[in-house]
């Protein structure tokens, strides 16, 4: 009874978590105490976050970059604004992220004709957008195909009454946006169709100013692709309502004069000072009495 089975299996040892087990916690370095993010995150890549040659800083701002929503500005100023590291450091990270590809800046002429900086963050180096290949064959179209169509634009409100005045006041207030936001440039034929749906808001007792303020303020920050087409919107969609009813004004009465007593026949009549009545007033060229 007490002779050892030789072929009997060894007892098995318990793994020691950490060690052996590959989803054990370690006993040093980082643990992560994560929870599924379902808002209000940014998918960073590894690449970047884990990167060799970027420096730790280059590394935060290329991070933030990626963060922020497009049409924020991030130059060196706005940069040294937000943050305590210095316009020199600033500058040197811009340029570690410019070199490994994270950040693309070129100097384009905005429609205004002042040069301005066009600044592209890409998550990934070297990838390029399909529309931006130099490689992609170029489609060509059929001798007989016809040109596409460019869509039309939404209708507009309509005046109850249109004149030369208010609709030449529609369009100055349409040519003028473009000094508020310069992405607001229109084109005649898009200020025509534009114009009656302005004439309609100045209608109901608005001054030029207020519907000015009205389709320029909240513009969204991202490039505007096609301006008439989001006014055309916001003058539908914001339409005002009437103005509330005034009653007319009735016109003020005739002042009713006192009774006189003619100096001729003794009859009575209104007049505002004492004299003759209609019967007994001189004729033109007979002597007054």
């Amino acid at each position: 009874m007490d002779t050892e089975n030789p072929s009997a299996p060894a007892s098995t040892r318990s793994r020691i978590p950490g060690k052996n087990h590959p989803h054990g916690r370690p006993n040093s370095g980082v643990i992560h105490d994560n929870v599924r993010l379902t808002e209000n995150f940014t998918v960073i890549g590894n690449d970047l976050a884990q990167h060799r040659e970027l420096s730790l800083l280059a590394i935060g701002l290329g991070c933030h970059i990626q963060s922020v929503r497009p049409g924020t500005a991030i130059d060196i100023k706005s940069l040294a604004a937000r943050f305590p590291e210095g316009p020199t450091r600033i500058a040197a990270a811009l340029r570690e992220l410019e070199t490994h590809g994270y950040l693309r800046r070129s100097r384009l002429r905005a429609p205004t004709g002042r040069i301005v900086t066009r600044t592209v963050s890409s998550n990934r180096p070297g990838h390029r957008p399909a529309a931006d290949t130099p490689d992609r064959p170029v489609r060509r179209a059929a001798p007989d195909e016809p040109p596409p169509r460019k869509r039309l634009l939404p209708p507009v409100p309509m005046p109850s009454f249109t004149s030369p005045e208010l609709l030449q006041t529609a369009v100055d207030v349409l040519a003028g946006l473009r000094r508020h936001d310069p992405r607001l440039l229109l084109s005649a034929t898009d200020a025509e169709h534009l114009a009656p749906g302005v004439a309609a808001w100045l209608e109901r007792d608005l001054t030029p100013t207020a519907v000015r303020r009205a389709l320029t303020e909240n513009l969204p920050l991202e490039p505007l692709i096609r301006p008439a087409a989001l006014l055309a919107h916001r003058l539908t969609a914001q339409f005002p309502p009437p103005p509330p009813f005034r009653p007319p004004v009735p016109p003020a009465p005739e002042p009713r004069h006192p009774l006189q007593t003619c100096d001729r026949c003794d009859r009575a009549f209104r007049a505002p000072e004492p004299g003759r009545c209609r019967d007994c007033r001189p004729t033109p060229g007979e002597p007054a009495p």
